[in-house]
């Protein structure tokens, strides 16, 4: 990374501001102005988010911010009602109230007397979210955004469900969002109300898992705050980037071909980061990036960013299978939109002798019963934390699933888009769970996962419930993820698919075998037949690093165990988010997390999982001194009916317990 500490424009830095709302409430902000501005008016970049600037986000935000200021933007940070400094509470994610919130905070900026009255908005997942949303709502000063690793639709693309079925992130995100929203008000910023406004937010802490839990279908839920519901919304100007090691990265070509207005999309190898610090390498020179965008738009500077491909795709070289990687080869390859004239789709058959080629009937029945521990080696719905948590080798789920392999390959073979399969096949249960991988087999036998999919096939339209008749053949057309990948020569193809995919998809109520039929099964294979172009990107720059102390290094693991007398299998992932202190104001910080996910081979309702965070943060002296921690614990459990959820949070102050409080209650399963 090339620290830049010379820009076009002296900064000048406003730690905290309180933007009122006509509630009264009040959010707090943090901005950065390049000097002057209150007499030459500049735009403003607004990032929008729950993640606590003081130091949820403080050091990613050292990067960024500064960086927009220096080159003649007022960038600015706002923390989201109810979370960090900002007064209120918060109930859930993308209501009506954040998004009413977000219109006042752009209305706010742009009457200030260093704001031309122009606006971008940007942000990553959870602000890549609200960037849409509050596009979608159209307020005048708004006029472009960059949405990163973000979705137009709640219920398909997010981390609640996926083709229908329960994703264990679910869970997960909603243990993750006990903890964070459990942090308290920063004492140096807000003064002695710093408890009592602590205090009011533990107590009417919000179990999100019983919310989300209870949507099981594509309902009016999900459907408020997906863009998706009508695309046309959006005037603004959409830059939409995301990550082939990330968990949304299938909106970015549903925008780039729905979006009916000025439009951009940008796929890397990326995990769920911010491009100009991700992994795997390359990091792009994404700032730089964001500037030419944000000149374009909000200054009227020709940058020529509007003259170049539409969409912009990162193929990645063929490596053997690893739960993570610090760089990954491969090419860029530019189209004019999406879809494109590049990609063809080539048809390949699910036949006797594997996969082939044409329209090759398959002559005989084929059966997939998984064992319910069959997908422990998928790794996460989407890698976050810089850990093991990429696909590894696929071999150990691939003997628990029916396989079809093509011939070693005669030629190399670019993969982009999205794989479709269409399959006829019965359950024998009235339910059944459906996981299709795409796998590159190499030379040497070890097996990396391409892409995937997974479908509920009671939920096969997603907004209705209509069970499999057990027995009755049903067509089953499923997608599977976005994918930029390159094939070599003398490797092989391989579809795999299997009945169970644990920990990722919560099982079914009932083990369901899944039966192919005789006859078509087909798999649409989308190929690039373009050239391949010079990296388009700068190399990474940022703006000066947050000056921390470490006090412990983030430490993520990722194990499986086995309890070879029950068959039970135990995923267990670490996140140690590690420990550090900010040096300018002094705010200590630590966190870490152990969640696990148990499943036995053949009974579903023994599968559990439970999920506990430690939250730590103060100030050893001076005016805020403070010393708090919180412990969060989720447990999740079922039966065939019904879901049970179980929660406690405990806090203290100084070394004294000061609240406790514990949820239990129950769901009924309907869907999933």
């Amino acid at each position: 990374m090339n620290v830049k500490t010379d820009f076009p424009h002296r900064i000048r830095e406003i730690e905290h501001l309180e933007i009122p709302l006509s509630d009264g409430i009040r959010l707090a902000a943090r901005i950065w102005l390049p000097e002057g501005a209150e007499d030459h008016p500049v735009p403003a970049i607004l990032e929008y988010l729950p993640y606590r600037k003081r130091d949820g986000t403080a050091v990613r935000d050292e990067l960024t911010h500064p960086y927009f200021a220096g080159h003649g933007y007022a960038a600015v940070r706002v923390d989201m009602r109810g979370n960090g400094e900002s007064e209120g509470l918060m109930a859930d994610e993308y209501l009506p109230q954040e998004q009413a919130d977000g219109l006042e905070v752009i209305d706010w900026l742009a009457r200030q007397p260093w704001c031309n009255g122009k606006l971008g908005m940007m942000g990553i997942s959870w602000g890549g979210f609200n960037s849409l949303q509050l596009a979608a709502l159209k307020p005048e000063p708004l006029k472009a955004i960059i949405t990163l690793c973000s979705t137009d639709d709640r219920y398909t693309d997010d981390i609640h469900y996926k083709g229908g079925n329960l994703l264990h992130e679910n869970l997960g995100w909603s243990a993750t969002m006990l903890s964070f929203s459990a942090a308290p008000p920063d004492p140096a910023l807000v003064g002695e109300v710093w408890r009592e406004r602590w205090k009011q937010r533990l107590d009417n802490m919000p179990l999100l898992a019983e919310t989300w839990m209870s949507h099981q279908t594509r309902d009016a839920y999900w459907k408020h705050g997906s863009v998706n519901q009508n695309y046309a919304d959006i005037k603004a100007a959409v830059y939409a980037v995301g990550g082939w090691g990330d968990g949304y990265k299938n909106s970015v070509p549903r925008l780039l071909e729905h979006l009916p207005g000025p439009k951009k999309g940008l796929i890397g190898p990326w995990i769920h980061k911010y491009p100009h610090f991700a992994i795997p390498d390359p990091a792009i020179g994404f700032l730089q990036e964001a500037l030419r965008w944000w000149d374009h738009w909000l200054k009227d500077i020709d940058t020529g960013i509007m003259d170049e491909p539409a969409g912009t795709f990162y193929l990645q070289d063929a490596l053997p299978p690893k739960p993570m990687y610090a760089e990954r080869p491969g090419a860029w390859v530019g189209t004019e939109g999406w879809p494109s004239a590049d990609v063809e789709q080539r048809p390949y058959a699910l036949t006797d002798a594997g996969l082939v080629a044409g329209d090759e009937p398959l002559s005989e029945a084929r059966t997939v019963d998984s064992p319910l521990t069959a997908g422990s080696h998928q790794g996460e719905y989407c890698a976050i934390w810089f850990g093991p948590d990429l696909p590894g080798d696929q071999r150990q789920d691939d003997a628990l699933a029916l396989c079809f392999d093509s011939e070693p390959l005669e030629a190399p073979l670019d993969i982009l888009g999205k794989p479709r399969l269409r399959l006829r096949l019965a359950s024998d249960q009235p339910c059944g769970q459906l996981t299709v991988r795409l796998s590159d087999v190499r030379p040497d036998g070890q097996v990396a996962r391409i892409t995937y999919g997974v479908l509920n096939l009671s939920l096969c339209d997603h907004d209705h419930l209509e069970p499999p008749v057990p027995g009755e053949p049903m067509d089953v057309d499923i997608e599977l993820d976005m994918i930029g990948y390159r094939l070599p020569a003398g490797h092989r193809l391989r579809v795999a698919i299997t009945s169970a995919n644990f920990p990722l998809l919560w099982p079914t109520p009932r083990r369901a075998a899944l039966t192919l039929q005789p006859g078509l099964q087909r798999l649409e294979l989308p190929t690039y037949q373009g050239e391949t172009i010079d990296n388009p990107f700068e190399a990474p720059e940022s703006a000066r690093p947050a000056d921390v102390d470490t006090q412990r290094s983030p430490a993520p693991r990722r194990t499986i165990q086995e309890d070879v007398a029950s068959g039970e299998v135990t995923v267990i992932v670490e996140d140690d988010l590690g420990a550090m202190t900010l040096n300018d104001h002094g705010y200590r910080v630590a966190q870490s997390c152990q969640e696990r996910y148990t499943a036995h081979p053949e009974d579903p309702s023994r599968a559990r999982a439970d999920i506990v965070w430690h939250y730590r943060a103060g100030r050893d002296e001076g005016p805020g001194r403070f010393d708090v921690s919180v412990e969060s614990r989720y447990r999740l459990t079922c039966d065939e009916t019904t879901f049970f959820i179980e929660a406690e949070q405990i806090a203290h102050d100084d070394g004294e317990e000061v609240h406790r409080k514990h949820w239990r209650t129950e769901v009924p399963r309907r869907a999933i």
